[in-house]
């Protein structure tokens, strides 16, 4: 299988380049600037690297850099912003300060003709994010692509295939940019586009049908869309020894136990076990009101829940987990600042009473984990259904969790989630969330002094950035008005109007 090797420098945007050279039938592995050497690097027959973005400035020591014999490695390197900076760096060439006239956001650049540029104007929208700029381009390299403010916005040496480009090409708003990756991957790199989804279900059932003849293996579901397709690709791969445990921590959604049931026992003819959790979890959260610390508690308890089932089934030698690219991401890689911890990543114990942990899903993105779940032949309602977290309404709870808080949030949740389906307003993800916050108001000419709920939706394909969503004002009026009717506690609703980022999805 062809691989392009996007090495990481800190961007923001890293997850989406890999991801947008996926779209193109290519695969791309992710890879910390500081987590593999040149000499890894040869040896793993890369087709292209891809030096990403990143917050810092090159000439500055600390600053992350690399091996500059991969310029001569004889593989295509793209550079990206900071990662453009960095081939003009190894190449000694010359950056400087961009002072006061820095570039950010859409930017009209010219192009020279080369193979980069392929089928591209001469002059089109991109994306700039820059601070520095390169004022001197190396020995061997040319001057491709240039905006009012930036005399060097991308350079090429054509001859050892080495390209850089100070804007964003794996952003929508560079107008041209898939065209320029297309170019990169195919003209420079001569990729073919043989990443599907048919041949990742067929080498990962082939691979766990080897690595665990023999063994039995629990499957952690949560009936969301991630555990829900590792289970059906486990099922897949080793049949009978697959048993799925359901643990209902007492933190889903509305009727979501009993539907999670329904579906797997009827639907697929899997063993499911459901596991009546709620008094544990809720007691261990008790008085926990620090979001990492509840993601961690959670976490554990999963495992201690999966690893005493498979006491009372027969020991279980691996678990299954429906861990995704983003999760990973997101927990922290490399040098890269955790967001938060994933109970199925950064929540797991340090020790477990099982052989290893078997995570399918764990390089692919949201709309790759679809893909493959349509492709089991999943019901599509359950493959595109929004995305639930593991820890539930844990992480929507903010401050301490109880029984009480949970069942309030739940009907609100639930209201919430039928008006929009009602009105055929469908966001990629959409939930209520129970703040700490508690405000005065008025009902039935009497003062009462409730919680204050926090409606939120976003739009997004991949979860790694996120838009929040324009939902009609009719329709949020009616979500408010039922849920401070029908819920008794609550008497405020109010409605989240940050993207991502800044703000995460979840709250917490």
């Amino acid at each position: 299988m062809e691989k392009i090797l996007v090495l990481d420098f800190g961007g923001q945007y890293d997850q989406l380049i890999a991801r947008r050279v996926r779209e193109q039938g290519v695969f791309a592995e992710i890879r910390p600037y500081n987590k593999i050497s040149l000499k890894e690097i040869k040896e793993a027959g890369y087709r292209g690297i891809v030096f990403t973005g990143g917050p810092n400035s090159v000439y500055d020591e600390a600053s992350p850099h690399f091996d500059a014999g991969v310029l001569d490695a004889g593989i295509p390197v793209l550079g990206i912003c900071y990662g453009h900076q960095l081939v003009a760096y190894l190449a000694h060439g010359e950056i400087k300060s961009a002072g006061s006239v820095s570039e950010y956001g859409k930017t009209e650049v010219s192009v020279k003709p080369c193979a980069l540029f392929e089928g591209v104007p001469e002059k089109s929208v991109c994306w700039m994010s820059h601070t520095d700029y390169v004022s001197g381009v190396p020995e061997g390299f040319s001057v491709i692509a240039a905006t009012a403010s930036c005399p060097c916005a991308a350079m090429a040496d054509e001859r050892r295939r080495l390209y850089g480009v100070q804007f964003h090409p794996e952003v929508t708003h560079t107008e041209y940019g898939a065209r320029m990756l297309h170019n990169f991957l195919f003209g420079v790199c001569g990729c073919s586009g043989d990443w599907k989804m048919d041949d990742f279900i067929e080498k990962t059932v082939e691979r766990y049908q080897a690595e665990l003849a023999g063994k039995r293996v629990l499957c952690a579901l949560s009936g969301g869309v991630d555990s829900s397709v590792a289970a059906v690709l486990m099922h897949r791969a080793v049949g009978d020894n697959l048993t799925c445990v359901f643990v209902d921590h007492g933190l889903l959604r509305k009727n979501e136990g009993d539907d999670v049931e329904r579906v797997f026992k009827t639907g697929f003819n899997m063993k499911l076990i459901r596991v009546d959790a709620e008094e544990r979890f809720l007691s261990r959260l008790a008085g926990v009101t620090e979001p990492e610390k509840k993601r961690k508690i959670i976490g554990e308890q999963f495992i201690r829940v999966f690893e005493e089932e498979s006491r009372v089934i027969g020991h279980a030698d691996y678990l299954v987990q429906g861990t995704i690219y983003p999760d990973v991401v997101e927990s922290g890689k490399g040098d890269a600042a955790t967001i938060k911890s994933h109970h199925n990543v950064g929540g797991l114990p340090s020790v477990m009473d099982f052989e290893g942990i078997v995570e399918p899903l764990r390089d692919l993105f949201k709309d790759e984990v679809r893909e493959v779940g349509l492709k089991l032949g999943i019901p599509e309602a359950l493959v595109m259904r929004q995305p639930f977290p593991g820890p539930g309404l844990a992480v929507r709870i903010i401050g301490e969790i109880t029984k009480d808080k949970a069942d309030t949030l739940r009907e609100a949740d639930a209201i919430f989630r039928e008006e929009l389906e009602a009105a055929g307003v469908r966001p990629s993800q959409y939930f209520a969330v129970l703040t700490d916050t508690q405000s005065v108001g008025v009902m039935g000419d009497a003062r009462t002094y409730g919680h204050t709920v926090a409606l939120r939706a976003v739009t997004t394909d991949d979860f790694m950035t996120a838009d929040w969503t324009r939902i009609p004002y009719d329709v949020l009026e009616a979500a408010s008005r039922r849920i401070t009717n029908e819920v008794r506690t609550i008497n405020r609703v109010v409605y989240d109007v940050t993207s991502k980022p800044p703000a995460t999805v979840e709250w917490e």
